[in-house]
């Protein structure tokens, strides 16, 4: 396949180890319960139970489902303390699809909005 010079396409190279971590991401990111989830975890590291707990909903086999896709994904950690299991918010791995993705395309759109309105400034009476 071909990639176009500067992208990360081509920096990271397709079917490569960077793009089966992104789609791990991107899978975890594409149901609710788990963008919920890390939604919880901003805000402070929790107990796997508290995480539970605040989906009552679902059962705790469900929930803890969704914190291995998330674990998978790398955008969680997990850390013993006694007999409970704490997990915290990694965001790096969103932090990597931002800079991949998300970055080029909104400087691209910014840049088009911005020459869209210097014609529409100049072309503007006053």
């Amino acid at each position: 396949m071909s990639s176009e010079k500067g992208t990360g396409a081509q920096s990271e190279g397709y079917g490569s180890d960077a793009d089966a971590r992104d789609d791990a991401v991107f899978k975890a990111l594409a149901n609710a319960t788990r963008r919920r989830i890390l939604d919880l975890l901003r805000a402070e590291p929790m107990t796997t139970g508290a995480v539970a707990e605040a989906f009552p909903e679902l059962d705790r086999t469900t929930v803890l489902q969704h914190i291995r896709v998330l674990e998978r994904a790398e955008l969680l950690t997990g850390r013993r303390v006694g007999k409970t299991r704490v997990l915290a918010l990694a965001p790096l791995p969103i932090k990597r699809i931002h800079d991949r993705w998300i970055g080029d395309y909104a400087r691209a759109a910014v840049d088009m909005l911005a020459m869209l309105d210097d014609e529409g400034t100049a072309t503007s009476p006053d």
